[in-house]
């Protein structure tokens, strides 16, 4: 085997046998072909033993299978599991019979209530019947062969070793290692694959089938891999008993970021997750890694300005991957709290297509964090009606009450100014110059530094399209005012931003 790593997918048995309502064959098919998708070239597809159900599920996917997909079943070592795994694999076109019994102290004396000596017997004998059997039928089918609770065998790892130097002399040509209840840290377990690795022959495949009890399951296979251990047992969004079996998704991942080259398809993940989750009726929690609907998210100010100043980076400031690695297409969710900065607000806006500054996404984060005080995180609604309220409609001693054409370049303006009615007669080369000499006739001089407008393509399905200017201003101290305003009418847009620049200047 060369050193890229051999995933050998367990969804449909260890992750099947765990759920509320195990899948019925057309499903079984579907996942089939969803891991094949992926180019994961070796399947476990079911206990052929434990019911009919099972044992035809397995014969049908047997024929399903096309020749680069080693399927296999899984057999306890005894010699009807064995003799229904063989018969359920007689059409394969390349097979592995998957058989294990414990060596663990504790696993062999309270659950088999046998010595450890007595399990490794029947391990020899199984191991001897099976290869007899494939024999017989002239079939090229190789054996995998597992020490459940392996994590266990600490105290009595000599003893297991020595087992599996005498498994792999009877024809064993893969050895798997599971950590079938986590119950420590994972360069423990390393450890110990490393030792077991050293100790039989260097044509063994070593494999590891972890469980997930403490959350370090992925760690633990990424590790053993580079431990030696090249077939990696995984299973679709981590499904399996418990807490679920090693995630395929994260290990997948992980080894891609470590350089590995491995072989496998990592755009067809997110689609996958998706699938897998809606045919388990298992939901991808929040945070999941790489595929939670969370994990994306960027609610601290830090985090968010970070996020935004790299996100068309591969690597983020604070994310893994490029989420397009994955196939995953929306990208990372920069949400509101009291925690958030000015950052957030200016992303938000300008990826709802509105021009802000930087200066303008200060003012309102403000505004916007008393908000989010109050009620948690904002919608993107409320931060844009924050935008048109504060920035675009704003407030003060200026109230435009019309503005209209009497002829040619000759406009009537009608304002209040402090509750006193103000009205006047502007002309000019448009609207714009218009509305500035009326307001020159009544004594409020402004001098506009630039202009922009922008046509705004976001509309709301049926209504208008809609205009917004943004004119620079001096202010009464020589500062600089932007303004705007949006409406349907362009000649209306452009006085509304005048407007809203008075009511900055004059507070």
């Amino acid at each position: 085997m060369s050193d890229k790593p051999f995933f050998y997918d367990i969804t449909l048995r260890d992750g099947n046998q765990s759920l509320k309502k195990p899948w019925d064959l057309k499903e079984k098919l579907l996942i089939f072909d969803r891991i094949t998708e992926l180019g994961i070239k070796a399947i476990e597809i079911g206990f052929p033993a434990s019911s009919k159900m099972d044992f035809d599920s397995c014969e049908a996917l047997v024929e399903h299978a096309n020749a680069d997909t080693l399927v296999s079943v899984l057999a306890r070592c005894n010699k009807n599991d064995i003799d229904s795994a063989l018969l359920a694999l007689k059409n394969a076109k390349k097979a592995r019979l998957h058989t294990f019994i414990t060596l663990s102290p504790f696993h062999t004396k309270n659950v088999l209530n046998k010595t450890q000596q007595q399990a490794a017997d029947i391990a020899l004998e199984a191991a001897k019947y099976a290869k007899e059997q494939i024999d017989s039928m002239k079939k090229d089918i190789d054996i995998e062969f597992s020490v459940e609770h392996f994590g266990d065998c600490r105290e009595n790892l000599d003893f297991v070793i020595e087992t599996l130097k005498k498994i792999v002399s009877l024809g064993a040509t893969t050895i798997n290692l599971p950590n079938t209840v986590e119950r420590s840290h994972p360069m423990a377990f390393v450890e110990m694959i490393k030792k077991v690795k050293e100790n039989l022959p260097p044509t063994t495949i070593i494999s590891v089938h972890c469980h997930n009890d403490l959350g370090m399951a992925t760690a633990t296979t990424v590790e053993s891999y580079f431990a030696g251990a090249k077939q990696l047992e995984c299973c679709l969004n981590g499904l399996g008993e418990r807490a679920g079996n090693t995630d395929f998704n994260q290990v997948a991942v992980a080894l891609n970021n470590c350089k590995v080259e491995t072989g496998v398809d990592l755009s067809k993940i997110y689609e996958t997750a998706l699938i897998i989750s809606q045919m388990s009726q298992t939901k991808i929690y929040e945070k999941a890694p790489l595929i939670g609907p969370e994990a994306l998210a960027h609610r601290s100010g830090i985090h968010q300005d970070g996020a935004i100043k790299t996100k068309d980076m591969d690597f983020g400031a604070y994310r893994p991957i490029n989420p397009a690695l994955i196939g995953r297409g929306d990208d990372e969710k920069i949400g509101f709290t009291s925690q958030s900065g000015k950052t957030a607000i200016y992303d938000i806006i300008k990826a709802n297509k509105y021009p802000i500054t930087i200066q303008e996404s200060i003012f309102l984060t403000s505004l916007a964090k008393t908000l989010a005080q109050e009620k948690g995180e904002l919608k993107n609604e409320e931060i844009l009606s924050l935008y048109f309220e504060k920035i675009c409609d704003i407030k003060g001693v200026f109230k435009l009450i019309s503005f209209k054409q009497i002829y040619k370049n000759t406009f009537g303006l009608f304002f209040t100014f402090k509750g006193e009615k103000k009205e006047a007669i502007g002309e000019g080369n448009g609207p714009l110059d218009a509305c500035v000499d009326a307001l020159e006739k009544l004594g409020f001089e402004i001098k506009i530094s630039n202009y922009k407008q922008y046509s705004l393509d976001n509309t709301i399905e049926g209504s208008k399209s809609r205009a917004m200017s943004e004119i620079w201003l001096e202010g009464l101290n020589n500062d600089k005012i932007i303004a705007r305003a949006i409406d349907t009418s362009t000649a209306l847009a452009n006085v509304k931003a005048v407007f809203n620049g008075l009511n900055q200047m004059y507070k």
